[in-house]
């Protein structure tokens, strides 16, 4: 009985020391882990906000082409009521009234968040306004800018304009529009027309300037919740 005992605390003793190496070595394993996944998150968290960065400075600019085709409305108002304007501009405004622009938005830091897991963001607040981002924000500026149909100027209007419009231009030796004969002398109905499409490419920079104003302040504080979660 003695010996018996003795057997049995010694493999006790045993078992205890496997158990413990095996417990130490998920727990160091389970370390590695989370360490892994915290680097990671950092990097990718890193990349997102520089590539918002350079999504503020592509919406700037944006914005900005939105604001001169919103003032070339104003001036083309001007041109049919036969107000006097500046006429060595008007072909910088005929540009810029029925000039569309792309949204490029910068998406390798979320593309490489997708491939690594969307849960490695730990932050459920953080991961959910980035997603939402990328997903729904971004999206409705990729249509209204190249999928909306009626949203796109060019392709809307441009005709409509050109018809009314071009025979009262000025063409220097290079074919650029250098002027505007005033008055136009146009028909009721021809300033009707290109009234009604002013009134509605106005309209519509307004909206998308509305929403890429909403974007760029989603972004700002997505910005400053990301730089918040590094430092922490």
């Amino acid at each position: 009985m003695k010996v018996r005992i003795i057997n049995w605390k010694k493999y006790f003793l045993e078992f205890l020391s496997i158990f413990v190496a095996v417990i130490a070595a998920f727990a160091l394993n389970n370390w590695n882990d989370n360490r892994r996944d915290q680097v990671s998150e950092t990097k990718i968290l890193t990349e997102i906000k520089n590539g918002l960065q350079l999504d503020l400075e592509d919406i700037k600019g944006n914005m900005g082409g939105h604001e001169m085709s919103v003032r070339a409305c104003h001036v083309f108002r001007d041109v049919i009521e036969d107000r006097p304007i500046a006429q060595d501009s008007i072909g910088f405004h005929y540009i810029l009234l029925v000039r569309d622009f792309t949204s490029i938005m910068n998406r390798t830091g979320y593309e490489s968040l997708k491939s690594k897991g969307l849960e490695i963001i730990q932050n459920d607040s953080l991961r959910f306004r980035i997603i939402s981002l990328y997903d729904y924000n971004y999206q409705i500026l990729y249509k209204l800018e190249e999928v909306a149909t009626e949203m796109r100027t060019f392709l809307s209007f441009y005709d409509e304009i050109n018809e009314v419009l071009s025979p009262h231009f000025k063409f220097n030796e290079r074919g650029i529009p250098k002027s505007i004969n005033q008055p136009l002398n146009l028909t009721s109905a021809e300033k009707n027309r290109i009234y009604a499409a002013l009134w509605r490419i106005e309209n519509n920079r307004r909206f998308k300037l509305y929403r890429y104003q909403q974007t760029v302040d989603e972004i700002k504080s997505l910005i400053q919740q990301i730089e918040h979660e590094l430092q922490e």
